[in-house]
């Protein structure tokens, strides 16, 4: 098992991890972020990388979420921990506090959000789009880390990078959203077409536009430090609980998925995705 970790906004570093290496990933998709920062934290194997690159240098419209995914995939990583930090659409998710959610809600436009476009189609159950097992384990280290935390909730990941508008806020807020970001909803269905169980850490660090208080950029830097600190915690706690052997419906995730004849699918298509389709299409 290799667990991987994709840190946010302000997590560029994973601490605490020993017999540390840095592996540079190639994919048919093109690069990844950055490398990946290998190692071993309390007797479990990870793989960390920064989602924007160190030094936070890719936009989030601009991310090779395929290429990311792919990449930990590539690895062996059947888990991914990530972390984003996020906009609170709720009066009672206070800056500060973490929220673990169940539910995506998607506003981007002109991303790849698929691995399945070169000649090949899939169409993976999205319904739960984040892993439960992984869910429950994550809130309970949150719990365990003395977070303030929030289990379930609908993420409405945004194109970016400006923020909102405030009558878009406005509008979201009608929605029921709970927090709002730009990233996660993208990693999250990529990871499920390559049966890898994700789950999010959503870092609030400020109240989204429609609030009534204007938070100062120093605030919401000292709480986004103040949250990667505790993400840190968190991960320490979670990375020993989560069970060795998947019980979840994430690993058979492509199962009855892939509709093309496989007789008519491209051999140079199945060779780029072999780590994810090789199982059932030889």
């Amino acid at each position: 098992m290799l667990i991987g970790v994709i840190g946010g906004s302000g997590l560029y570093e994973m601490s605490g991890l020993t017999d540390r290496r840095e592996e540079e990933v190639r994919t048919p998709f093109g690069s990844p972020s950055d490398k990946f920062i290998l190692g071993n934290l309390d007797g479990r194997d990870m793989a960390f990388l920064p989602r924007h690159g160190r030094g936070h240098r890719i936009p989030p419209s601009d991310l090779n979420f395929r290429a990311n995914i792919f990449g930990m995939k590539t690895l062996g990583v059947d888990r991914i921990l990530s972390v984003s930090a996020v906009g609170s659409m709720k009066e009672e998710i206070v800056p500060g506090h973490i929220v673990i959610p169940d539910q995506f809600f998607d506003r981007t436009h002109g991303r790849i959000g698929t691995f399945f476009s070169d000649n090949i189609v899939a169409h993976i159950q999205f319904a739960e789009p984040l892993c439960s097992t992984l869910m429950d384990v994550v809130h309970d280290s949150a719990k365990e880390a003395g977070a303030t935390v929030h289990k379930g909730g609908t993420y409405i990941c945004m194109e970016g990078p400006a923020f909102s508008t405030r009558a878009e806020s406005r509008i979201y807020r009608s929605w029921g959203v709970d927090v709002i970001g730009m990233t996660n909803q993208t990693e999250a269905k990529l990871a499920r077409e390559a049966e890898i169980c994700y789950v999010t850490i959503a870092l609030a660090t400020d109240y989204d536009c429609w609030h009534k208080e204007e938070v100062s950029v120093e605030a919401v830097i000292k709480i986004l430090q103040d949250n990667v600190s505790m993400a840190r915690e968190i991960i320490a706690k979670a990375v020993p609980k989560i069970p060795e052997e998947r019980t979840c419906r994430c690993k058979s995730a492509l199962e009855n998925a892939i509709i093309t004849n496989p007789d008519t699918i491209p051999p140079e298509t199945k060779e780029n995705l072999r780590p994810i389709i090789g199982k059932y299409i030889s």
